[in-house]
């Protein structure tokens, strides 16, 4: 990648805390299915992909929210970047300036990525983003900006009804069309629950 590309991949660096996150090892990410009453604009209506840290935190990526911004049009004079198909999303909050890449791999992209589960990662690192955009754009979905959550902060949340937990699969972390992935994930989620009761109250138990 030429000279300007790389400065300004490093002026939109991701924050040091977060270049230095590492993998709780052995742990898959979930997907969070924002609870209906979850009315902060930022969260409403979204599904995201959260991942465990060493340290309890969590970090991840919204999925449902694409912007109207190809990879190319932020980056006009990086000729690799004209070769990703997908727009660019807004994974979050946090670092809005920064670029994440979700990226599918069987193994490691390299520095500063975090296993989201097997053969998917999430990197942070601007030389990783830089190789991956050079060699296999359209492995990746990229993202600007991220999701974090301090150690014990998500438990939390989902404890007060805030998020529903399912289980993380690449497809649907890089379905095409992300329109109404929210309802179809928020009507999955019901018709868990609704099993469970009624597991639970055909086997004698009180709700």
């Amino acid at each position: 990648m030429h000279n300007f590309l790389r400065l300004l991949f490093l002026l939109l660096a991701l924050a040091p805390a977060m270049a230095q996150a590492q993998p709780a090892g052995g742990t898959d990410a979930v997907l969070l299915v924002a609870n209906p009453q979850f009315r902060d604009p930022t969260y409403h209506h979204t599904v995201l992909i959260a991942a465990p840290l060493e340290n309890g935190g969590h970090i991840g990526v919204i999925l449902n929210r694409p912007t109207s911004r190809s990879l190319s049009s932020l980056f006009p004079e990086h000729e690799p970047s004209k070769r990703v198909a997908d727009p660019v999303f807004f994974g979050g909050p946090f670092s809005r300036s920064a670029l994440v890449a979700v990226v599918k791999r069987e193994t490691s992209p390299g520095q500063g990525s975090l296993p989201l589960m097997k053969s998917l990662y999430l990197a942070i690192n601007v030389g990783t983003i830089d190789q991956i955009i050079e060699t296999t754009p359209n492995d990746a979905r990229y993202y600007v900006g991220y999701v974090g959550w301090r150690p014990g902060e998500l438990r939390r949340e989902i404890d007060r009804g805030m998020w529903s937990v399912l289980n993380a699969d690449p497809k649907t972390v890089f379905r095409k069309d992300t329109d109404g992935l929210w309802e179809e994930l928020l009507r999955m989620t019901r018709q868990i629950t609704a099993s469970v009761v009624t597991g639970a109250r055909g086997a004698g138990g009180r709700l």
